[in-house]
């Protein structure tokens, strides 16, 4: 039995936040699927609230290696960089940072055939223990409570039902 030191009184613990997590399905499949989700993004992609540049934004760059970045570019040619691209394997996933968020988290999309014409796009958002409270609160751009009000979940729904739209709609 290992000898664990109890915590000081006044320590902060990191409390476990779990992934948040979302999908939906599109109808089409998984090649054409991906390509749409990565090489469209700056074109379906809810730019306000979620961007820095907002209504300045202007294009969406994402470098479809590992390593590449993903970025925005506003009127002005001012780029804000969303994160780096940290696993690229076309077309059933890709992991990113997202460093839109005060202490960066991770993002992974998966993309799974589920017939001939049928795929389910899935994101997993993770990392939120890298956070403080405070911290997620302020960066929620959704009214709600962000985290734990459930904030992020309707914004990932958000997202992902913009991109199903752009693909022609749920089936």
């Amino acid at each position: 039995m290992a000898n664990e030191e109890p915590a000081r009184p006044g320590t902060v613990l990191a409390l476990k936040r779990p992934p948040v997590r979302q999908s939906v399905m599109v109808r089409s499949n998984r090649p054409h699927t991906f390509d749409t989700f990565v090489n469209t993004l700056g074109t379906w992609w809810p730019m306000n609230p979620f961007s820095s540049g907002k209504d300045r934004v202007r294009a969406v760059t994402f470098e479809r290696r590992v390593g590449g970045r993903i970025y925005e570019t506003w009127e002005d040619r001012t780029e804000a960089d969303w994160g780096e691209v940290l696993a690229w394997e076309p077309p059933a996933r890709f992991v990113m940072s997202w460093t839109m968020t005060p202490v960066p988290t991770e993002i992974e999309l998966t993309f799974t055939e589920l017939g001939p014409e049928l795929t389910r796009v899935a994101v997993e958002h993770r990392g939120w223990e890298r956070m403080t409270q405070e911290q997620i609160d302020r960066d929620c751009v959704l009214p709600g409570g962000g985290y734990l009000g459930g904030s992020y979940d309707k914004g990932w729904a958000l997202i992902l039902g913009r991109f199903a739209t752009a693909m022609g709609g749920q089936p």
